[in-house]
Formats: C-alpha cells, structure tokens, sequence
C-alpha cells in the first residue's frame, strides 16, 4: 500500500518570503520611527540639558530613554529583535495549530478493537481527508508512516520504530530551523559591543578636549558606549526567554505526537493471529 505523503517543497518558499518581508518592513517602521520621533527628542532632550547645566552648574541630568536607545547599533538592535518576534511568531503559531490536532480523533476506533493489517488502508483514506495544510503537520506524518509499515511489515516494532524516527527528525528539522533565531540573538550583544568600541574610539579621539576642560564631548562618546551595550544585552535576554519558550512548545509538540501515535494507534493493532 503506497501512503500519500505531503509534499513540502512549497512551505520553504512561503517561510523565506515571510521572513524576508517582516524584515523589510520591520527595517522601514524602525527607521521611520528613529527618523520622526527618537533621534529629533534626543536631540532636544540633550539641548536641555546642556541648557540647564548652563544655568545651574550643580544640575544633575536625567536619564532620557530616547537618548539612551538614539544611536545606529540601538536602531539595529531592536530591528532584529523585531525581526526575531516575527520568526517566533511564525513557529509558535504552526506549533499551536499542529497542537490542536492532538485534539482530535484521527483513528477513530473504540476501546478494545484491534487494528489488523488489512484494516490500514481505511485508516489511512480518513486521515487523508485532512486538508492539506493539516496533512503537513507531525501527527498525521507520522501516523501515515505507521500504518505504511504496519501495512507493509505486518510487524508491530517496525511500526514502533517508525514512529520514533519520524519524530525524531521532525525534532532535529525543527532544532536546526532555530538557527537564524541563535543567530540573532547572538548578533544583538555583539551589535551592541560594536557601539562600545565606537563610543571609546570617539572618547579617545577626544581626549586632548577634555584636557583643555572641555569634557562634553567624552561624556557623550561614553554613552554611547554604556547605553549600546546596556540595550543590547537587555533586548537579548528577551529574545532568548522567548527562545526558550518557543524551543519548549516544539519539544512537547513532538514529544506528545510520538504518545498520541503510541495510545491512539500501535497499542490497538495487532497481527491476523493476535486480531479479535
């Protein structure tokens, strides 16, 4: 008996465009909003400053939150980490709708009625019948792939078997499609590492100014310095917690689908000699 499996040569294409296009508009709406709103009220949030330290030698300035995240490794900070949302979105929702289906009664069949070998192709029309974007999924993969080899072999460990390869490579494929996500969020504090060695450069090359008294120009070099790495290392530790979240919601996605096939399906079959 050949088993229909759904073909993915489509869904690949789809997932590059979406992250492609999150990103594009990601990088306009961040971009926007520095340009607009951040760099203009920094601007003003530091002329008033320098303003009140005229003034009032004894001033102490305040911390302005767009003063803070104003620079360019902060404006590309948190477009990746906007960009890392979007990707998490994107596989949290898949796996909450491949969750869903663990829900349903995919082989249905009443307690204590064994599934025969020859009874395989009509469990297989029914599971068929999901739509195709339900066919992608693990769980009717995987049950596919059982009643193919029980179907095949006749042999329940066989069936046992490839259940458990197929979830785990669903488990890899899923492990290895987290690479772009590591990746951002190892690329964020190293952005922000950048902004340091900026910052410092510029606060050396300034130097001979703050020997002449003038220190203005060090100060503000070193915020930059401080308040890239500051932002950076914040927006990481966000996106790994999220990460992790994401990382969890697959594992048991592809831990309870092994357990569905193993209660819903292999405990209920059985051999011509072993059937009821």
């Amino acid at each position: 008996m050949q088993v229909r499996l759904p073909s993915f040569t489509r869904e690949l294409p789809f997932e590059f465009l979406y992250q492609l296009f999150a990103l594009l508009i990601i990088l306009i709406v961040v971009h926007t909003v520095y340009v607009t709103l951040v760099r203009p009220q920094a601007a003003a949030d530091l002329a008033a400053q320098a303003l009140n330290l005229e003034q009032d030698a004894s001033y102490v300035p305040e911390r302005s939150v767009f003063v803070i995240v104003r620079d360019l490794e902060q404006e590309t900070c948190f477009i990746l980490t906007f960009w890392a949302f979007a990707i998490m979105g994107y596989k949290g929702y898949r796996a909450l709708n491949e969750r869903a289906l663990l829900e349903q009664d995919l082989i249905p069949i009443s307690e204590g009625t064994r599934i025969l070998p020859t009874d395989a192709r009509s469990f297989v029309r029914h599971i068929q019948g999901l739509p195709e974007r339900d066919l992608k999924s693990l769980l009717p993969r995987a049950l596919l792939a059982a009643l193919d080899r029980f179907a095949s072999t006749r042999n329940i460990a066989d069936v046992a078997s490839t259940v458990q390869t197929v979830c785990e490579s669903e488990g890899e494929r899923l492990e290895s499609e987290l690479s772009m996500i590591r990746y951002i969020a190892w690329a964020i504090p190293s952005i922000g590492f950048i902004g340091t060695v900026r910052g410092i450069g510029q606060a050396l090359s300034l130097a001979h100014r703050a020997m002449e008294g003038d220190i203005s120009g060090v100060t503000q070099s070193l915020g930059v310095a401080f308040n890239s790495t500051f932002v950076a290392l914040l927006l990481s530790l966000v996106v790994m917690l999220l990460l992790h979240q994401l990382q969890l919601l697959q594992e048991r996605l592809v831990l309870d689908s092994e357990q569905y096939c193993d209660s819903r399906l292999i405990r209920h079959m059985a051999t011509g000699s072993e059937g009821s």
